[in-house]
């Protein structure tokens, strides 16, 4: 809103896609960290591997569960760790837990992502849930619809 209480533009998942001209004719996965923890809590030992194999460096390979420290990581794996854990709201991404994993399990490098997130709603979410803390917080985190938007 403006100084004089006019709206300047909705933050909706439809003014979201809009923005950024994405339309999707395939259905799109919710994306909210309840699913996440359900998606974390059924995440198979052969998916870690699987992701372990792609992002984790050969002599860093996990002997047991998440969470694993990022430096195990490869460069791409970090990068795409450090984004994800921004998306979410992580203050740190120095852990890779089973929510990071869930979202890692979709990248494939050089492939598009093997399930296609509603991100949309998830940003439009987040931007709403940061003005309605911003008396609180006093900030409003810009670098993070960065993030949102470069991994939507």
């Amino acid at each position: 809103m403006s100084p004089s209480q006019t709206v300047l533009f909705s933050i909706t998942a439809e003014s979201i896609n809009e923005m950024i001209h994405f339309h999707s004719i395939e259905p799109l996965a919710p994306l909210s960290m309840g699913f996440l923890l359900e998606k974390a809590s059924q995440l198979p030992n052969s998916e870690i591997t699987r992701i372990a194999q792609m992002f984790m460096s050969p002599k860093h390979q996990p002997k047991g569960p998440p969470p694993y420290l990022q430096t195990f990581f490869t460069e791409i794996g970090r990068l795409i760790v450090d984004m994800i854990s921004s998306v979410l709201g992580f203050r740190t991404s120095e852990y890779v837990d089973d929510i990071t994993l869930v979202l890692l399990s979709i990248f494939t490098p050089g492939q598009p992502p093997a399930v296609k997130y509603d991100y949309a709603t998830f940003i439009a979410n987040k931007i709403h849930a940061q003005f309605m803390n911003f008396k609180r917080e006093g900030v409003f985190k810009y670098t993070s619809f960065i993030y949102y938007l470069l991994l939507y």
